[in-house]
């Protein structure tokens, strides 16, 4: 694939949840690709010392405003004090389905005011460009296999229905008055893990993890007792939920090819397009751990649990839009994935707390 040139030394990238999992990453990849990059996080599911780690792998140190784009005053401040930004990534949310379904206030006003807030401050101080981190959880129990872009959006939880309903924004700005001048790339990915090759970043979500492969990696350094499956009576190969992985690393080059081919580029038809990154895959939650197994070197304990609500059986993507128009493609595989993600866990078994004593500001957070 040719990919086009960005003279990107030029190119200032502002980053909102830049300091999470996917964010770091992506950040990572942006300094390597010669971007300035600015974030501006609230860390509320995040440690600031990825920041450190950050400028470890890349000899690059982001910029960092501690800050909760729910909040307009600050947020509009930041902008009035910041140079015009090239694009945003728009990462910042909170992205737990369980958590959304005993919680939906909590997910509906900080995901949805949120992106509101920083709409119009981008459009407001001259940067109409945004990747928005969508999620294949907008196509809900899907009609059939693989997912294409064009499926029905059904989202089956609260946490779907922000990103559909922030899809919907996005679409609604696009067709508007100032529609011309904005060029919108919302990215829907499936199921990313695994972690930086140098095992200096990965996955840390604060509390009990909620999704499967941080809560398999603490089992494995003994952080957690045992996995629970959530249900093994789905319609599929052995009964548990089936789902498609993609590296972090290739979901960072993802946005950079966004970034490059979408943002900066001719690939997009439209002034907001909508590709899914995935590899098209599907594992199942038992071939995850069994390949989990093979790279920590040990059985770990598990037992089957009832299903989670708002869960589906299976989705895994079509990427061939993505593959054809941001010259993009998975790289990695899932023994990569799981060796990584080992690396990572076994060289910081307790996250990133076990490097400096770090402790979150919740005067920060609007919507707690």
């Amino acid at each position: 694939m040719t990919e086009r040139k960005t003279d990107a030394k030029k190119k200032m990238i502002l980053v909102t949840g830049g300091v999470g999992y996917i964010g770091s990453h992506t950040t990572v990849e942006l300094l390597e690709q010669g971007y300035q990059v600015t974030i501006i996080d609230n860390l509320d599911n995040s440690n600031v010392i990825a920041i450190d780690r950050i400028e470890k792998i890349t000899g690059k140190r982001p910029v960092l405003l501690k800050g909760d784009i729910c909040n307009p005053v600050w947020l509009e401040k930041f902008f009035k004090e910041s140079a015009t930004f090239d694009a945003c990534i728009h990462f910042a949310g909170l992205k737990a389905v369980g958590e959304s379904v005993k919680k939906p206030l909590r997910y509906y006003s900080n995901n949805l005011i949120g992106t509101l807030y920083l709409m119009n401050m981008l459009e407001k101080y001259g940067c109409p460009k945004i990747i928005f981190s969508s999620s294949a959880t907008v196509y809900g129990d899907p009609h059939k296999l693989p997912i294409t872009e064009d499926f029905p959006l059904k989202p089956t939880n609260p946490y779907g229905q922000t990103k559909f309903m922030i899809e919907e924004i996005l679409r609604d700005v696009a067709k508007g008055a100032s529609g011309k001048d904005w060029k919108i790339i919302i990215l829907r990915y499936f199921n990313p893990i695994g972690a930086h090759i140098s095992g200096l970043i990965g996955e840390d979500p604060l509390g009990i993890p909620n999704n499967l492969m941080p809560y398999i990696a603490q089992v494995a350094v003994g952080r957690r007792k045992e996995l629970t499956v959530f249900g093994n009576d789905y319609d599929t190969k052995d009964g548990t939920g089936v789902r498609d992985y993609i590296h972090v690393v290739d979901l960072a080059k993802g946005h950079a090819a966004a970034l490059r081919e979408g943002i900066f580029g001719t690939a997009p038809k439209s002034n907001c397009e909508v590709y899914n990154l995935g590899s098209g895959n599907g594992i199942s939650v038992l071939e995850m751990l069994n390949a989990m197994n093979k790279a920590c070197g040990k059985e770990l304990p598990y037992k089957i649990g009832p299903r989670r609500p708002g869960d589906i059986a299976t989705n895994y993507a079509d990427a061939g839009k993505a593959n054809k128009e941001l010259k993009w493609k998975c790289e990695l595989g899932v023994d990569r994935m799981c060796a990584d993600t080992w690396r990572w866990q076994s060289t910081n078994p307790k996250g990133y707390a076990g490097g400096t004593d770090s402790k979150k500001d919740d005067s920060l957070i609007v919507f707690k």
